[in-house]
């Protein structure tokens, strides 16, 4: 798991990225002092280096020039100046990126990844492999063009969303699909800890596929890591 060390005032703004990052397989080391970053970074030895410029202590740009020479990992600087010269700056004194604070976490991630990539850290992303246009489970038949889902032969009607939600465990059949994952990968946002919309829409599943409610066997509950489509339940 890549390591960073985030140089940060505000704590609030440390602990929501630090939050976000943790929950991608990234650990965050929080730092909240630019007279204190050098020797914690020289001692924890970190695969990046996330600056702020305006912090107590010492300054982001002059903790950059001082810190480059002696670390040979990226330093991405997060700041809210949006200046040409601050970057300019950075750029020049050894900042590997340049990131305003309002750019959003997924192209956050993405930007982090990228030096990691750069440095050995991630292996590259694999080409996607082709989606399946069909999936049985014994007695279970989804049709993914069709969009059309059968059981026993006869047809289940779904909504949109519900047929998606079917869709994405399906495709993943026997392995937990967490509500985080869920919720970026249906609804394009983060799940907030909570939002009890997925657990109604699995209920609902349950219910239209006959599952019972109250002791599932078809789509789990995995206490605390998500919800589990079982293959071999379907006979």
């Amino acid at each position: 798991m890549p390591r960073i060390l985030f140089v940060e005032d505000d704590p609030e703004i440390g602990q929501l990225i630090s939050n976000w990052l943790g929950r991608h397989d990234i650990e965050v080391l929080l730092e909240s002092r630019g007279d204190l970053a050098l020797a914690r970074a020289l001692a924890e030895r970190p695969d990046l280096v996330l600056l702020d410029i305006m912090l107590p202590g010492q300054d982001g740009l002059s903790l950059c020039r001082d810190l480059r020479p002696r670390f040979s990992g990226p330093i991405v600087m997060l700041t809210s100046l949006d200046s040409d010269m601050n970057q300019i700056l950075s750029l020049e004194l050894g900042a590997n990126d340049y990131i305003l604070k309002t750019t959003p976490p997924p192209v956050l991630l993405a930007r982090l990844r990228v030096q990691f990539r750069q440095q050995g850290q991630l292996s590259p992303v694999a080409a996607p492999s082709t989606p399946p246009q069909r999936l049985q489970f014994g007695r279970l038949r989804i049709d993914g063009p069709g969009r059309d889902v059968r059981l026993d032969g006869s047809s289940i009607p779904l909504s949109t969303s519900d047929f998606d939600l079917l869709w994405e465990l399906a495709c993943h059949a026997g392995q937990i699909q967490g509500r985080e994952a869920l919720f970026r990968n249906l609804r394009s946002r983060d799940y907030d800890g909570q939002d009890r919309s997925m657990d109604v829409a699995i209920s609902r599943l349950r219910r239209k596929l006959g599952d019972d409610p109250h002791n599932p066997t078809r789509i789990k509950t995995v206490r605390q890591k998500g919800y589990l489509l079982v293959p071999h339940a379907w006979e």
